[in-house]
This record gives C-alpha cells, sequence and structure tokens, in this order.
C-alpha cells in the first residue's frame, strides 16, 4: 500500500468558479500512472464519499497523455460565502493525501 501523498508529483486544488472545486493527481510517470489507474481507488464514487457530494455530481476524468486524473466537484460552501474557509479552494485536496492505494 501507498499512501497519494507518497506516490503523486502533485495533488492540487483550486476553483472551478465559486461554486464548484478541481482536483489534480499527476504522477511522475506512465507506470506509476498506469499502476494506480488498474488499481481503481481513485474514482467518482471516492471524490464524493470524501467531499461529501453525490457520485452523479462529480466529473471525474482519468488523463493518461498527462499522467493525470482529474475531479471536478460541487463545492459545499460557495466560495466567499459565510462560513467559507477557503476562498480558492486551494486547501481541499487533503483528504485526498491520505487515500491508500494497493500497488
Amino acid at each position: 500500500m501507498a499512501r497519494i501523498r507518497d506516490i503523486a508529483k502533485v495533488c492540487k486544488s483550486k476553483n472551478a468558479g465559486p461554486f464548484d472545486l478541481t482536483i489534480d493527481v499527476v504522477f511522475e510517470d506512465d507506470a506509476t500512472f498506469a499502476r494506480v489507474q488498474a488499481t481503481g481507488v481513485l474514482s467518482a464514487a471516492l471524490f464524493a464519499r470524501l467531499y461529501g457530494v453525490e457520485e452523479q455530481d462529480v466529473l471525474f476524468t482519468p488523463y493518461p497523455a498527462g499522467r493525470a486524473f482529474k475531479a471536478t466537484l460541487p463545492r459545499l460552501i460557495p466560495a466567499g460565502d459565510i462560513g467559507d474557509t477557503d476562498v480558492y479552494g486551494a486547501q481541499q485536496h487533503a483528504p485526498l493525501l491520505e487515500v491508500d492505494v494497493p500497488i
């Protein structure tokens, strides 16, 4: 097992407008990307569970040419609204860092 934080070259989040969040996970090489993809751990279902949204609301895109996975999902609180603690969405990738991948 390996955690995303230990095997991803980049794991970041950012706003995709005030109502959506995008999370990118990028790997150093094709082999690592392929191993992670083969596990099926990174999926719309995982993002839905981690971020408390409906699976059908997660746009999950594997991007082999970039050795990356991208997930776009609705923010639970719009950026800048009352109760928002991360107006840029830059710290929202944190729950993903602890995910174990059986590679």
